[in-house]
């Protein structure tokens, strides 16, 4: 008695159909990923090269009922000009004062103490912000 043979023997006439389109897939989506990858690594470059201007509030103290101070460092181009807007909050979380500083000296990194006046006792001092240019 013979046996029938319904399916060609396995390996002996190339890659089958779902081991080509496995392969095609494989490569799409390899190739879609380095693709995803690099525009995510182009759009962090470009946030951090394009900020001209950038700082941090390393520490504020309340020195009266109408004075608040702040500590900022900032870090810039060194041709670059900026302000930066800091805002004292009251107990209630009201605005009691809002004061830009400029900064437009010929250095990288600036560590400056600020004052901001207050239109009544504030107990937090916030950074909004800074922008480049005038």
């Amino acid at each position: 008695m013979a046996a029938v043979r319904e399916a060609l023997p396995e390996g002996r006439y190339g890659r089958s159909a779902d081991q080509r389109a496995d392969r095609k897939l494989k490569i799409i989506g390899s190739v879609l990923g380095v693709a995803f990858l690099a525009v995510i690594g182009w759009f962090g470059y470009d946030y951090v090269a394009n900020s001209d201007v950038s700082a941090e509030l390393i520490k504020s103290k309340i020195v009266s009922d109408s004075r608040a101070e702040a500590h900022l460092e900032v870090r810039k181009d060194r041709d670059a000009d900026g302000h930066c807007t800091l805002r004292a909050l009251s107990e209630e979380g009201a605005e009691v004062g809002r004061a830009d500083f400029r900064f437009d000296e010929r250095s990288e990194r600036i560590d400056e103490v600020v004052s901001l006046r207050t239109t009544s006792r504030a107990t937090a001092v916030e950074l909004q912000g800074c922008t480049a240019g005038g």
